[in-house]
């Protein structure tokens, strides 16, 4: 016998309804389907009745029944043919069955695109915990890896939301894995996803209404600062974290670094509510953190943003330890924290924490691989070079013993060639004789100064020797400093540095015109300028901005802004 459709709305069976209405079907098998088909013509038969009435109305009374005249069909949800509230439910509940059914029997990988064009993965794939990387059991050396043994085990209890893939292991114990390739990702070792497919899983986000908190690190502001962040972020507010500024030198003071950071991101026109200093190593500024995001969360879930290796999940780590105090919902959250590392591109999804009591949710996001950062020109194996791993302490050039110095003496830089490492050569071409430059960047970069006219020879004979990174072993690979960018350095006031020159993805140097102290003539032109040359890899960029105030001496030569009340309105608050 064959099955007999059973029609779980009787809207679906009057001439009146809309032909796009939804409805279920199922299958019946039945030996004696004769009672059944007087069961269902009861059912979906009915007599006609009058809209609105509790009684057998009188014939005089009855409503005619409608014709199937489509001048007056009456609209879809109007009249007898109306479907009830619990109709629509139960068509409602068992569309969502049917929905589901079918994403289970597909069993396909592909994408899926919603609404608003953006890619979205099936809600049933699970991922790492520590990177956010889909779990899978076939290759060994891919992210998500799980043996598995230990897969069924954890598929068997339900606990499959608690494993954490091989390559976090790995990373866990100091290991150097690179898994992004691409347009700003990075050469050696295995490429498992492209640097765009991971800025393509963020562009949904401005779609929705979340709360986005973006971080900058202070020891690389320019580069790390997503100049397209509003592409990311849509109209959401924005509260900015400046970290590590626990690597700031010795008796910084942040009251300058605030105000330095507000002036510099008022000129960015974004949509910042705050602004915060903070170090997720020391706990500096999270507790203002946190208070700002539950003022003005508002019940909308929260996205961490930023560019590759900024810290953020060692933001969130310190985020969900301080919370933990007094929340239990973050302490819960805190075991299963996101993995940190020094390796570019740990995270490769979305990872949802579950951090709020009352509901909402924190998601650590991929970071947006840049090209023009030197941590997408040095091999995977050269980036612990990179990364700060205490205080920075500036290191000047000229090097100078004596206290106080004359005109007469004769210690200047024209002339003179620095290089920073093998990833960054300045050629001094016209300075005053007092000038000075300090670098702040990694330690582990030595700076060398030599004649200009034996700069060349000194490069290609020392690169990957006296001048790393890039390591010996790796030189024959190395482009060298294919870019060159002459500079033209304005300066008016003696008693500050003129200008910053922040080299992307490393750090910064500081240009001082009068920096060494030298007695002037009370007649001196304090106007001019100073010409140098900077060559850096090819794709690495370089900016020229306002001197950053850190040292013991800047809160005396840095200049706050004088404001009208209006501006000062406009301007975000600085915490830290």
């Amino acid at each position: 016998m064959a099955p007999i459709p059973l029609f779980t709305s009787p809207r679906a069976l009057s001439p009146f309804s809309s032909l796009q209405s939804s409805f279920v079907l199922h299958s019946l098998q039945s030996s004696n389907p004769e009672p059944f088909k007087k069961s269902l013509l009861a059912t979906f038969c009915p007599e006609p009745v009058a809209c609105r009435a509790s009684r057998r109305p009188p014939a005089s009374e009855t409503v005619p029944l409608p014709t199937t005249d489509p001048s007056v069909v009456e609209a879809e949800g109007t009249g007898a043919a109306a479907p009830s509230p619990g109709e629509r439910f139960f068509e409602h509940q068992h569309a969502r069955a049917r929905a589901v059914l079918i994403l289970k029997q597909s069993g396909s990988k592909e994408k899926k695109k919603n609404k608003r064009g953006k890619a979205v993965s099936s809600s049933l794939e699970v991922c790492c915990y520590g990177c956010g990387a889909p779990l899978q059991t076939e290759e060994a050396d891919a992210p998500g890896y799980v043996d598995p043994e230990t897969f069924e085990l954890k598929k068997k209890h339900h606990q499959l939301r608690t494993i954490l893939c091989g390559r976090c292991k790995l990373l866990s114990h100091g290991h150097m894995v690179t898994a992004v390739g691409g347009h700003g990702g990075y050469s050696g070792g295995k490429q498992f996803i492209l640097a765009e497919e991971l800025r393509e899983k963020l562009s949904d986000i401005c779609y929705d209404k979340v709360l986005i908190v973006k971080l900058v690190d202070i020891v690389d502001f320019n580069g790390s600062f997503l100049a397209r962040i509003r592409d990311l972020a849509g109209a959401n507010p924005i509260i900015l974290v400046v970290t590590k500024v626990d690597l700031l030198p010795k008796g910084t003071d942040l009251n300058c670094v605030g105000d330095w950071v507000v002036e510099t991101t008022m000129k960015k026109k974004l949509n910042v509510i705050s602004v915060h200093l903070t170090s997720s190593k020391s706990l500096v500024g999270i507790a203002g953190v946190i208070s700002e995001i539950q003022k003005e969360r508002k019940g909308r879930d929260v996205y961490i943003l930023g560019s590759a290796n900024v810290g953020k999940s060692a933001f969130i780590s310190a985020l969900l330890k301080t919370m933990a105090k007094k929340n239990p919902v973050a302490a819960a959250a805190h075991k299963y924290k996101p993995m940190q590392s020094a390796v570019p591109g740990t995270t490769l999804g979305r990872i949802k924490i579950e951090a709020f009591q009352g509901g909402g949710n924190f998601f650590d996001t991929p970071g947006v691989h840049l090209h023009h950062r030197q941590a997408a020109v040095v091999h995977s194996e050269d980036l612990p070079f990179l990364a700060p791993q205490s205080r920075l302490r500036g290191q000047s050039f000229p090097v100078v013993s004596k206290s106080n110095l004359t005109a007469a003496d004769n210690v200047g830089l024209n002339g003179f060639s620095i290089f920073w490492g093998g990833l960054v050569r300045i050629d001094v071409l016209k300075v005053l004789p007092q000038t000075r430059l300090t670098f702040f960047g990694p330690r582990k970069l030595q700076i060398l100064m030599v004649p200009t006219a034996e700069a060349d020879e000194f490069y290609h004979k020392e690169v990957g020797v006296l001048l790393t990174p890039p390591s010996e072993k790796l030189r024959e690979l190395w482009p060298g400093l294919q870019s060159v960018r002459q500079l033209k350095i304005k300066f008016e006031d003696q008693n500050r540095p003129a200008s910053d020159i922040a080299i992307s993805g490393l750090g910064w140097i500081s240009v001082e015109p009068f920096g060494l102290g030298v007695v002037q003539n009370k007649f001196v032109d304090c106007n001019g300028e100073l010409h140098l040359d900077v060559h850096v890899p090819k794709p690495v960029e370089i900016f020229v901005r306002p001197p950053m105030p850190v040292g013991s001496g800047s809160a005396e030569w840095y200049q706050y802004q004088e404001l009208t009340e209006a501006e000062e309105e406009l301007r975000p608050k600085w915490y830290y």
